[in-house]
């Protein structure tokens, strides 16, 4: 139910129709998610460009899709286990805990909200603050896709294991218990639509440098530059065609700012597959209107329409702030830029526009393809550019993949990027985040510094060169780059 006064019944009236799913459950229970139901991409869009439905109430509507506790209803889970299945831990057919039907945890079908794993908006403060939109804990960590967790530190050759089962493998308690998938902490949502401005722009970027080289001469070498931030080169080898030598970017060319790897180019795209992995949910846009894909009785688990208010309080989450935490904080940013830190963690893009786009279907290569809507991020919070049509995005990162070394390498065997590469953090915010780190292993600021290495080792150890009450000071700045205050609380009460 939504309180008078937040989403008027006048606006709703124009794009809701009365749920099929609600008359057949009404005797007995409802879909948690209901609001939405009747929400059309084309009613949608129409009623957002004629003013019928403002961006608040479209805002207000993805929270709602954001904060609601799925059931088995709305068709949270996979639906029955398909032991014909090659690959037992894909989405759609996953075994789940006991038999349970809905649960799993190690490997998804770990929550009915997602706001279960973004609710810490500081863990800065006693009791941390908690609320919408934010970080997760060290608790709320997503246990991606293994096949072997050896939690008694039992084997020592995990693929012979796993290949032969062979319960006769000698014992080698090292200390590590050997483990095969991802292990994720969750970041939070707040100025995610500068991000993604950032990223669709340099898109374009990058797929207009392939055009220019696959239309040049044999041996020209285009630099792959946007932003200020190098992706490589291309050579043309003539005839349209080229030789990669990409950086930090996939072949594709197509950045892709979230996720800890860099593998989703929008908040959108992001959205697809967390709604699969951690609840059974299954988006139209993947699996067809009408189809009951995992055959769990429900179909229509979640609409374009619906993706799409999600997608509007994505991009309008509020932005991070610079609060300066002691006096030290601005020699601290001097220092941050003298070490080399912000070789990778950029303070801030320049974007050349105010206006993110948003577009169904998407088109990764080409962001300005079925564009319905697009938010001005002035009106979230950015600066404008003072000298140009853009806003300013100080996040402290380059949307960059690079190789971390050996001592953070994951485990993963599915993945098509290296283990020990992961896209730079974003800085802001980050005196209100811990625990640090792609899984939350460090739990200060100071160790999260220390355990760089790979292409950062240089940086980290110039840090550790420092005299203290350098080193100090930079902390003191990285404490001074805040979360939102109060983020999101203009959407509420909705209860």
């Amino acid at each position: 139910m939504i309180r008078k006064g937040l989403i008027t019944a006048a606006a709703l009236a124009t794009v809701l129709v009365p749920s099929a799913a609600m008359a057949r459950h009404a005797d007995l229970e409802e879909p948690a998610h209901s609001a939405t139901a009747g929400l059309t991409q084309k009613k949608l869009v129409r009623a957002l460009n004629t003013g019928d439905l403002s961006v608040r109430q479209a805002r207000q509507l993805g929270l709602l899709v954001f904060s609601t506790p799925f059931n088995h209803l709305d068709g949270l889970g996979d639906g029955p286990f398909d032991p014909s299945e090659t690959d037992p831990v894909a989405l759609g057919h996953r075994p789940t805990l006991q038999g349970n039907g809905q649960f799993l945890r190690v490997n998804g079908l770990d929550a009915q909200s997602c706001n279960e794993c973004h609710s810490i908006v500081s863990h800065r403060t006693l009791p941390p603050t908690t609320g919408i939109g934010g970080v997760g804990g060290a608790v709320q960590n997503a246990i991606i896709m293994p096949s072997v967790i050896d939690v008694a530190d039992s084997f020592d050759d995990r693929v012979t294991y796993v290949s032969n089962h062979d319960p006769d493998l000698p014992l080698d308690p090292d200390g590590v218990a050997d483990y095969n998938g991802r292990f994720a902490n969750p970041p939070f949502l707040y100025g995610g639509g500068g991000t993604e401005l950032l990223g669709k722009e340099m898109t374009e970027d990058l797929q207009h440098d392939l055009q220019v080289a696959k239309a040049s001469p044999a041996g020209t070498v285009v630099s792959l530059d946007t932003h200020g931030v190098n992706f490589g080169t291309i050579t043309s080898l003539g005839g349209g065609n080229v030789q990669m030598d990409n950086q930090g970017v996939d072949a594709d060319l197509v950045v892709k700012p979230f996720g800890r790897k860099g593998d989703a180019f929008s908040m959108r795209d992001f959205d697809r597959g967390a709604m699969q992995f951690h609840f059974g949910i299954q988006p139209d846009e993947v699996v067809g209107a009408g189809n009951d894909a995992d055959h769990d009785g429900v179909a229509d688990e979640v609409t374009a329409a619906e993706m799409s208010v999600l997608h509007v309080f994505d991009v309008n989450n509020p932005v991070p702030r610079y609060v300066p935490y002691d006096s030290s904080a601005a020699h601290g940013f001097q220092v941050f830029q003298q070490v080399g830190c912000s070789n990778c963690h950029r303070p801030a893009l320049v974007t050349r526009s105010r206006q993110v786009p948003l577009a169904y279907p998407e088109v990764k290569e080409d962001p300005t393809a079925n564009v319905y809507y697009s938010v001005n991020l002035v009106d979230v919070g950015f600066q404008a550019d003072p000298n140009g049509p853009g806003v300013i995005v100080p996040f402290f990162a380059d949307l960059k993949r690079h190789d971390m070394g050996p001592g953070l390498a994951e485990t993963f065997e599915r993945g098509k990027e290296l283990n020990s590469q992961f896209t730079t953090a974003r800085l802001w915010g980050i005196a209100d985040t811990a625990p640090y780190l792609h899984d939350g292993r460090a739990t200060t600021l100071f160790q999260a510094i220390s355990m760089h290495g790979g292409e950062a080792q240089q940086v980290r150890d110039n840090f550790l060169a420092l005299h203290k009450q350098d080193q100090l000071a930079l902390l003191s700045f990285l404490k001074s780059l805040r979360v939102p205050e109060h983020p999101n609380e203009d959407l509420l009460p909705i209860q």
